[in-house]
């Protein structure tokens, strides 16, 4: 997790600089999002394979394609070639997210499985201090290039030390039941729809807005099929869980999107105090994570739930005063690592949950379950935002308002997952 967070980290600042070397600028949202799009395939097919025969395989596999990917986007000699080593990166960051989840499932009680997941969190500080910074200077000391080979060379040993280990250890026990067979052409249709829809939205002619309904289309039919029945209606159980996790990722990671952006292009704030709320955020997160694994759990998952969505809809909140002209151009700046307080206290409470409540034997289809919800969560929830935004501004309203309209629109997730937390709740 810990070289997962790095990568994923220490690769974003470089993207655009290798987009623009390549040539490529109009196909950014293609080559950004191309990572969260194949991830939903990837946590289908981590999810299944760790259900059939534990979760150390599908680590082990996963890790090791994640040495070749970085390989891949780095030897790019075109901007089609960096979107190809971006997506199979994605397909095997599904595929260790969803592995890491299904093996605390399978090796943990209960009882320790808030504090195994406070462990995953803490694993992102490092990263988050170091990667960006460090990509940064190398990329622009030597080369965009040395940031993925670099990488690369940082995982190789790990991995190969990881995979050593995994294999010496027994195989887990057979379950009793064999679990049925995930849809996978409906996994890749989904993967291969986001990525398309990704595509559409890097322009507006006709081509580009044509991509951008097909996938959107594709999304609305089939997604529905990888997610437990009755997830979109908020079922009480698993189905309710899998929903409120889409509706946090989608509010924080969204927020995490356009704050920034705000601050630095209308607010005129520094991009290092800019980059300073991203690395607060990153320890609000592990810190609101280790409390509620280590001081808080006694606390019922669903409760902590609500507690951290209200902290989230705050956050949403101080991000919308921090658009009005008349106060100071910081205000939204909190919001950042005040949104990772709350996303830190309710994302390790739905992931208890949903192992709560999963049958034995289905840990990894769950957790994949989970994983495609959070993804989708991620893309819709920013697809609205971007569209309220662009309607704003094509109307006539200042981009302050435009940001103000988004940012309200954000309250709406916030509030149901608040709202709807007891539903996900473990009798």
């Amino acid at each position: 997790m810990f070289l997962a967070g790095f990568a994923a980290l220490a690769v974003v600042p470089v993207l655009p600089t290798a987009v623009a070397d390549l040539h490529g600028l109009t196909l950014f949202p293609l080559v950004a999002g191309g990572f969260v799009a194949a991830s939903l395939l990837g946590g289908v097919l981590g999810g299944a394979w760790s259900d059939r025969s534990g979760a150390r395989a599908p680590l082990a596999a996963a890790t090791a394609l994640t040495v070749a990917t970085l390989l891949v986007s780095a030897a790019a000699g075109t901007v089609w070639q960096l979107a190809a080593g971006r997506f199979l990166d994605g397909l095997a960051a599904g595929a260790v997210a969803v592995a890491v989840n299904a093996a605390i499932g399978q090796a943990y009680p209960e009882r320790l499985r808030a504090r195994v997941l406070a462990l995953m969190s803490t694993c992102w500080v490092v990263p988050s201090l170091v990667g960006p910074p460090l990509a940064g200077a190398v990329s622009a000391l030597w080369s965009w290039r040395a940031v993925f080979y670099g990488l690369a060379a940082l995982t190789a040993l790990p991995a190969l030390l990881l995979v050593l280990v995994l294999r010496r250890l027994p195989r887990p026990a057979a379950p009793a039941e064999r679990p049925p067979r995930p849809p996978l052409l409906v996994a890749a249709a989904v993967s291969a729809g986001a990525a398309v829809a990704q595509y559409g939205v890097s322009g507006r002619d006709g081509r580009h807005l044509s991509a951008a309904a097909a996938g959107a289309a594709v999304l609305v039919v089939l997604a529905p099929r990888l997610l437990p029945a009755g997830t979109w209606r908020a079922v009480r159980g698993l189905p309710a869980t899998v929903l409120l996790r889409g509706l946090g990722s989608g509010t924080f990671f969204t927020l995490e999107a356009y704050v920034p952006l705000m601050l630095v292009t209308e607010r005129g704030v520094d991009p290092v105090v800019s980059g300073l709320a991203f690395t607060g955020s990153a320890l609000a997160w592990a810190g609101a994570s280790w409390a509620q694994g280590h001081l808080l759990d006694r606390v019922p998952r669903h409760r902590l739930v609500a507690v951290g969505a209200l902290v989230l809809t705050g956050a949403v909140a101080l991000a919308v005063l921090g658009t009005l002209p008349g106060l100071p151009a910081l205000t939204a700046a909190p919001a950042m690592p005040l949104a990772a307080v709350g996303m830190g206290l309710a994302a390790p409470a739905l992931t208890v949950l949903s192992l709560t409540h999963s049958p034995a034997g289905r840990e990894g289809r769950t957790s994949g379950a989970m994983q495609t919800n959070q993804n989708l969560g991620q893309l819709g929830v920013l697809a609205l935002a971007s569209a309220v935004l662009n309607a704003c501004l094509a109307l006539g309203g200042g981009r302050l308002d435009g940001y103000r309209a988004a940012f309200a629109l954000l309250l709406l997730p916030a509030a149901l997952l608040a709202a709807l937390a007891a539903r996900a709740r473990a009798d």
